[in-house]
């Protein structure tokens, strides 16, 4: 028999525009920065234990964002938040 202990799930999310979306890259940079903001939100509205362990901007305007989170709400994140 086996359990698991302690789960969770890493991403590396690329927020970006479409290349043709005709907005200035300010714009798109905004849009982006916008895109990363309402991701974290919505991991808080639906009670999601997340950790962002790194989030940079590329000269391209998009924006990396790698986050450890919880993979379901019955499996604890145990030793993983402290990475």
């Amino acid at each position: 028999m086996k359990r698991v202990k302690a789960a969770c799930i890493f991403q590396t999310l690329v927020f970006f525009q479409k290349e043709d979306c005709g907005l200035s890259k300010e714009l798109q940079v905004k849009y982006n920065h916008e895109d990363v903001e309402k991701y974290k939100n919505m991991l808080i509205r639906a009670g999601t234990r997340y950790r962002i362990v790194e989030e940079a901007e590329q000269p391209d305007g998009s924006v990396i964002v790698k986050v450890r989170k919880q993979y379901s709400d019955h499996a604890d994140v145990g030793e993983y938040f402290d990475m």
